[in-house]
């Protein structure tokens, strides 16, 4: 029972080092446009998309229920902890290559790949409808969105400011991006630290320590404050692609893209509650502000880099969770 016990702790600090991981490696996701136009300092913006982060995570836990509860139907006993102990290493091992690398690939993407790599090693049954419902149709549609909403919505900032004093326009949205960025970052705690407490609380299920899926209040906390520790540590790598090297935003560019990017995360958070990537979401209303200038404004050879480590994100993830699942069954039996 002792080692029973000791195998959770082991999942539940595997599953909050994800967490963080997820927090430096996607903190670019609210703050690279802000910096990157520079309305606010990088320590200033990664302070404030922390404290949003924590607001956002302690909103709701309707995403949680989707990750956990949506995805696989895991086994209990030490079978379902060690399925879930994979899935994280899958999710933090990808997440780790595409953040040296200054790739902005989806972090949930890797968690959900993990979890489906692992039960598919492990033998277990996928909810393939769910995968269908809950990732693959919103990982299709809400880049388009972004794009679509992204291009029109900076259509009318132009059309609304085209008549006013460019310094004075300039300065106000920099002060307006301080909100979009709290915005961009209270939607990215409002997913993807939910999709961490879904994985403890699945753990939580399967170890049999709480007989519903209803996420307890520590475990909130706890993804709460991971996520935003994760997020002030930063991300800079992913921050400067983001940032610059897809295009080069005017304050008011970046305003539209991350006023977009939020509107996406909180919708699909609290009326949809599905987990869609921030990443995407953030990358393509970029794009979308971006084509409003021309389209070889933007850089799509950089765009498309990016949009091959999303198709790769999938598979790859579920590949290392499948093997850290064969290795771990291995030592434990």
């Amino acid at each position: 029972m002792d080692g029973y016990f000791l195998a959770l702790v082991a999942i539940v600090v595997v599953a909050l080092a994800f967490d963080y991981t997820n927090g430096f490696h996607d903190a670019a996701n609210a703050i690279a446009v802000a910096v990157s136009t520079k309305a606010l300092t990088p320590r200033a913006a990664l302070g404030l998309a922390a404290v949003a982060n924590l607001v956002g995570a302690l909103i709701s836990t309707s995403v949680a229920k989707t990750v956990g509860a949506g995805i696989i139907d895991a086994p209990s006993g030490s079978d379902g902890l060690q399925l879930v102990f994979a899935a994280l290493i899958g999710a933090i091992v990808w997440n780790l290559i595409t953040w040296y690398f200054g790739l902005p690939s989806s972090s949930s993407h890797a968690l959900i790949g993990g979890l489906v790599g692992a039960a598919l090693a492990a033998a277990h049954s996928v909810q393939w409808m769910g995968i269908l419902d809950k990732v693959v149709i919103p990982m299709v549609v809400s880049p388009l969105v972004g794009f679509g909403l992204g291009y029109l919505f900076m259509l009318a900032v132009l059309w609304t400011f085209r008549k006013a004093n460019a310094h004075k326009a300039h300065r106000g949205f920099r002060y307006a991006q301080i909100a979009s960025s709290a915005a961009m970052a209270l939607g990215h705690g409002m997913q993807d630290a939910q999709k961490t407490m879904g994985i403890i609380t699945l753990a939580l299920v399967t170890a049999g320590e709480i007989d519903t899926f209803e996420v307890p209040l520590w475990v909130i906390l706890a993804a709460a404050l991971a996520i935003s520790a994760g997020t002030y540590a930063g991300g800079f790598r992913i921050m400067r692609t983001l940032g610059r090297r897809i295009i080069q935003l005017t304050p008011a560019g970046g305003f539209s893209a991350q006023t977009v990017a939020s509107g996406v995360m909180i919708a699909t958070a609290t009326v949809f509650a599905v987990p869609v990537s921030t990443t995407h979401i953030t990358t393509t209303s970029i794009m979308g502000v971006g084509a409003t200038r021309r389209l070889s404004a933007v850089r799509w050879g950089v765009a498309g880099n990016i949009v091959v480590a999303w198709v790769v994100t999938l598979p790859a993830a579920g590949l290392v969770a499948a093997l850290a699942y064969v290795i771990t069954h291995a030592i434990v039996g």
